[in-house]
């Protein structure tokens, strides 16, 4: 950390001063408590799956904005060619993001592999592969249409095939792997047998999907990585069992092209909470969420990514079947202290608060420095991703500025964070650390939770090949 003024001029930062600096319009940071950090990059980010992409992005980048996320890399899941789709998806998220973004490209379909060459062509250089995906747990909710209303849903065969085959073109290709990294065949069996037994809640939701998933799907994912001399990020890392074989790997292989990524909900919650808290992977232990810290303080873990899915209570708490219905068609009302852990839908939102979480249970309560954070939130996502002139404050790079108070206490609530989703597995907490600036390119797009900027001031984010 220094103390100093930064210049910002036609959306980039000119300079690092200590002198008095005369310019148009100035933001005062020398209040104690107050720090100007680089804007959060969060590389996992769901949306476009229950409101079409015209809409999503708007609501979205607005709950990013709130959080001081200032790039967000949205998950794109389609059912169909991407040579087909993946331009009328490009050109419908113009116009209406606030912050800016990128994309990565999910392996689903057998010719996805073929297109993986075209996506690079339109500056998507990372490719996402659902381990999990196989079988009668193959299930999955896709990207809907640009300017749809209906549902999509498909049935994914993940085959190990595919994994080796996509890994291997994206390292042909200079590209990265990112990893949903969970047996099928251990999912599928546990959740017969645990459903068997009549069971409910997110502890039977953990039981179903053990960290022994986690555990088998790493060890075999990091093998063909080592193969093929690839890159790859293992995404959404919660359980010891997971860290333990990546520390093991890592330990093994020294310096390697394996990154790690954790949530904030697997630092914050347990399988203990109600039934707004179902993801994929589960929820685990208090003993799982002290060893993500302790993953977090050693530097195993890379990046802080959300997950976040923009859905609704009702929609979540409904029937969660992967039918092709109709946005608002669920009936439930509840509040998640109750209900059926197997028909909920899995995800939640989690954008707007990736920074407030950690500055408040991280920062303030002395697991980790300021500085660290800096590295989980947006440089490390900055290069691992191919992210240029994002990640840091540094002289040629855009603007991309947060300003945090320390101080700042404010009790979470959905209304708070502006998105589509109308709960948060926040909600009532009172957290210490809030951005009070967010300034994307040199522009205010966010000012004491106020939402200034405009509508299509977030730019795509076209990436090259980062090796």
């Amino acid at each position: 950390m220094v103390e100093a003024s930064i210049v910002v001029d036609d959306g980039k930062v000119k300079g690092l001063t200590r002198d008095r600096v005369d310019a148009d319009v100035s933001i005062d940071a020398s209040k104690p408590g107050l720090y100007a950090i680089p804007g959060a990059v969060d590389p996992h980010v769901h949306y476009g799956v229950f409101t079409p992409i015209d809409k999503a992005a708007e609501t979205e980048s607005r709950s990013a904005a709130v959080g001081g996320v200032t790039t967000m890399m949205r998950m794109l899941r389609l059912y169909s060619s991407y040579r087909a789709k993946l331009d009328m998806h490009l050109e419908a998220s113009k116009g209406s993001h606030l912050v800016d973004y990128a994309y990565h490209a999910s392996i689903l379909l057998d010719e996805h592999l073929d297109e993986m060459g075209f996506c690079v062509s339109k500056g998507v250089t990372s490719f996402k592969l659902y381990m999990n995906l196989r079988g009668d747990v193959g299930g999955i909710y896709m990207d809907i249409d640009p300017y749809s209303n209906t549902l999509a849903h498909g049935m994914v065969d993940t085959t190990q095939e595919m994994v080796e085959a996509a890994i291997a073109r994206a390292a042909m290709l200079s590209c990265i792997t990112l990893v949903h990294a969970e047996d099928p065949e251990i999912c599928s069996r546990e959740m017969k047998r645990v459903r068997e037994q009549g069971l409910n809640g997110l502890k039977a939701w953990s039981d179903a999907r053990p960290a022994e998933a986690e555990e088998k799907a790493i060890a075999y994912v990091t093998d063909i990585a080592e193969r093929y001399g690839a890159s790859i990020y293992i995404v959404h890392v919660g359980s010891s069992k997971a860290l333990h074989a990546l520390a093991e790997y890592k330990g093994r292989k020294g310096s390697s092209k394996v990154y790690v990524e954790t949530c904030p909900h697997y630092l914050t919650h347990t399988h203990c909470f109600d039934l707004r808290g179902k993801v994929v992977p589960p929820l685990r232990s208090k003993d799982d969420v002290a060893m993500v810290w302790d993953a977090i303080s050693n530097g195993l873990i890379d990046c802080i990514g959300s997950d976040h899915v923009a859905n609704r209570l009702d929609m979540k708490l409904g029937s969660g079947s992967c039918g092709g219905s109709s946005i608002g068609s669920s009936s439930n009302d509840g509040d998640g202290s109750d209900g059926d852990v197997w028909s909920a839908l899995a995800g939640f939102p989690g954008i707007a608060t990736i920074l407030p979480v950690m500055l408040s249970e991280g920062v303030n309560k002395g697991r980790i420095t300021l500085e660290r954070l800096v590295e989980l939130t947006s440089l490390n996502a900055a290069r691992i991703f191919g992210l240029e002139g994002k990640g840091s404050i540094a002289v040629g790079n855009d603007a991309d500025i947060v300003l945090v108070d320390l101080d700042r206490e404010k009790r979470v609530s959905p209304e708070l964070l502006c998105s589509y989703s109308d709960y948060t597995i926040y909600d009532g907490w009172v957290l210490k650390g809030w951005p009070i600036y967010t300034i994307v390119r040199g522009r205010v797009v966010m000012d004491d939770g106020m939402i200034v900027g405009e509508k299509g001031y977030g730019k795509y984010i076209a990436r090259r090949p980062s090796r």
